[in-house]
C-alpha cells in the first residue's frame, strides 16, 4: 500500500473499485487505497493533529473499510463521503478514548473555514456543497462556527461547552436547532 500512486477516480470509479473490494480483489483495494488515502489521512489528521496516532487510525479505517465494502450503499452516501466517515468515526474515537485533542491547541485560523474559496475550490464544488455553504452562511456566526467546529474539526460537545462557555446541554441544542436549520434549507 504505501508505494501506490496517487490515482484520480470519478464517484462512479470509487463505487465500482469498492464492489469488487467487497468480492476481495486486492487490486482494487490498492487503487482505492491510492486514490482516496490522501484525503482521508488529512481529515484523521485535522482531528488528531498527530501523525503517529493518524497513521494508527489510517489503518484501523481502511481495515474496517475493507470488511464493510459490500454494506455499502451507494444510493445512501457517495464513496468517499461513506469512507470520510468511517475515518472520521475512527479519529473521533481515539479523541474520546486517548483525549488527546485539546481546545488549547486548536489555532484561530483552524476554527473557522475562509469565507471566500479559492478558485481550484470554487471550481470544483458541487451544486450540493454550494447549497450547504449557502446553508450554513443563513446560520448566525456563533451557530455557524459550532457546527463547522463539532462537524468539520471534530469538536466534542464537551469541548464546545469549554469553549463557547455554555453548558453542555445548552450546546446539544444549538447543535440540534442549527442542523434542523440547514436540513430546512437544504429541502427547499
Amino acid at each position: 500500500m504505501a508505494g501506490a500512486q496517487s490515482e484520480v477516480l470519478t464517484p462512479a470509479d470509487l463505487v465500482a473499485l469498492i464492489a469488487a473490494v467487497a468480492k476481495g480483489d486486492d487490486a482494487a483495494f490498492d487503487r482505492l487505497y491510492a486514490a482516496t488515502r490522501a484525503k482521508l489521512y488529512g481529515v484523521v489528521l485535522r482531528i488528531l493533529r498527530r501523525a503517529d496516532l493518524a497513521d494508527e487510525v489510517m489503518q484501523d479505517a481502511y481495515l474496517r473499510i475493507w470488511r464493510g465494502a459490500g454494506e455499502f450503499d451507494p444510493s445512501r452516501a457517495t464513496a468517499i463521503t461513506w469512507m470520510v466517515a468511517i475515518a472520521r468515526n475512527r479519529a473521533l474515537d481515539v479523541v474520546r478514548k486517548k483525549g488527546e485533542a485539546s481546545i488549547e491547541d486548536e489555532t484561530p485560523a483552524a476554527e473557522v473555514a475562509s469565507d471566500e474559496p479559492t478558485p481550484l475550490a470554487r471550481h470544483e464544488m458541487t451544486d450540493q456543497l454550494r447549497r450547504l455553504l449557502a446553508c450554513l452562511g443563513d446560520l448566525e456566526e456563533e451557530r455557524r462556527r459550532l457546527v463547522l467546529l463539532a462537524y468539520y474539526s471534530g469538536w466534542s460537545r464537551e469541548q464546545l461547552s469549554e469553549k463557547f462557555e455554555t453548558p453542555v446541554n445548552t450546546v446539544k441544542t444549538w447543535l440540534r436547532r442549527s442542523l434542523l436549520q440547514i436540513r430546512e434549507c437544504l429541502g427547499s
